[in-house]
């Protein structure tokens, strides 16, 4: 018999479905926005931008809500927020509006995945955590991948504000499955069986035996605290330049129809399925087999950031869209082999109480990428024509967060001053 806590996992990769077909849908839409408009580049990438202002911040405030008010009441207010906001753009009637709405979208979104992992940590064992968390993650590609063909064919017929008007459904109707099925504890769930639930927390993480308290500001100071905001950073540059700029990139620089883009984006973001999936399952198999959680988490990171270097450094030369395509789909492989190593060693290295706010802060800066990624992209599009130096400060980050990681990610001792202990 499967075990309730895959029921609530697969609950929870709907949830971050809806999370980036919701996110990616602008992105979608930004030909014809920037026609009706007449937005520059440089102006549709202050868009773009706009919505890390507040979803960076908000990546750390539902953090730390998930771990006063439980992960549960925090996902389903900023769901019903969000898919609010999705809808807002359709409403937009020029800059000033679209970048509010953009705002605001990212306020209600941002507590989403630090929350997500504080569920994964109260619902999963160590050995499991990784794959939980790969396999949640894996619902972003997917969702993205669904944003070009579903955003793309209903903008052609039917006009790019009524597709905004239908992402609110989807976000509405789980919230709905989430209030009915879940809760902050598996021990507070009737579903779950004794023996699930014997499993779950005998496999909880080593921080949980630490005999005292550690505050969050100890672990913000950690160096395998700050090497992972690093790599997580030069993760997120990749994705909100691949999310923002790739596919007018297919059109503006390999003359690729609307249409043509629509389907094309969507190949990137199915090996991003297979990488979220993989990444985790590789390195929880490191731990089964006795390696320590720490190196499982980093060996993993180390080298699939160094291969998305490579491919999107050198997707930055490509000659044809085919090429383009190629390479920036073995790119976001590579990287999303790496985002459930960043969260398994938050939880690996942090005690349960702090989890939520640890990982909060470890999402907002890096966030901070996504108000980077697009508007630099932007300003050089508009200074020099082309996007090849967009590719390889892409790259270039990815090797910079692969070094961090291999230098600094070490396990925390614990043997400290008791001034460093929480109140």
């Amino acid at each position: 018999m499967i075990g309730y806590r895959w029921k609530i996992l697969a609950l929870m990769f709907f949830g971050s479905f809806i999370n980036y077909i919701d996110r990616a849908s602008l992105s979608i839409a930004a030909p014809f926005v920037m026609k009706e408009f007449s937005f520059s580049p440089a102006e549709m990438g202050v868009v773009f931008s706009s919505f890390f202002l507040s979803y960076a911040l908000f990546c750390f405030v539902g953090g730390y809500l998930s771990d006063i008010f439980g992960p549960k009441k925090t996902i389903a207010i900023a769901m019903l927020a969000w898919s609010l906001f999705a809808a807002a753009p359709a409403i937009a009637w020029g800059l000033t509006s679209l970048i509010v709405f953009r705002v605001l979208f990212g306020a209600s979104e941002g507590p989403f995945s630090a929350s997500n992992n504080k569920m994964s940590f109260n619902w999963f064992p160590s050995t499991e955590r990784a794959k939980a968390k790969g396999i949640t993650d894996a619902g972003l590609p997917c969702g993205a991948a669904m944003a070009g063909p579903i955003i793309g064919l209903i903008a052609v017929q039917f006009g790019w504000r009524v597709s905004f008007v239908l992402l609110a459904v989807l976000g509405l109707l789980w919230t709905l499955f989430w209030l009915k099925m879940t809760s902050d504890l598996p021990r507070q769930h009737p579903k779950v069986t004794p023996e699930e639930l014997t499993k779950i927390e005998k496999g909880q993480t080593m921080t949980a035996n630490v005999a005292v308290v550690r505050s969050f500001f100890f672990y913000i100071k950690q160096p395998i605290i700050l090497a992972t905001i690093v790599a997580f950073f030069a993760y997120n540059y990749l994705v909100y330049f691949f999310l923002t700029w790739f596919p007018s990139y297919l059109v503006m620089a390999q003359n690729l129809s609307i249409k043509s883009m629509s389907i094309v984006s969507v190949i990137p973001w199915l090996l991003g399925i297979l990488g979220f999936a993989t990444g985790g399952i590789v390195s929880d198999h490191l731990v089964i087999r006795g390696k320590n959680p720490i190196f499982a988490r980093k060996i993993v990171i180390i080298i699939f950031l160094s291969g998305t270097a490579i491919s999107v450094g050198a997707c930055g030369l490509a000659t044809s869209a085919t090429t383009a395509v190629t390479l920036m789909s073995i790119g976001v492989f590579c990287a999303n082999m790496t985002p459930p190593c960043y969260w398994a060693t938050i939880q690996d290295s942090v005690q349960g109480t702090s989890v939520g706010k640890v990982g909060g802060f470890v999402h907002f800066l890096s966030n901070l990428a996504g108000i980077f990624a697009p508007s630099i992209t932007g300003f050089i599009i508009q200074g020099t024509g082309h996007f090849t130096r967009a590719f390889f400060i892409t790259g270039g980050l990815a090797i910079i967060g692969a070094v961090a990681i291999a230098i600094f990610a070490k396990p925390i001792c614990y043997t400290g001053k008791q001034e460093e202990l929480a109140a």
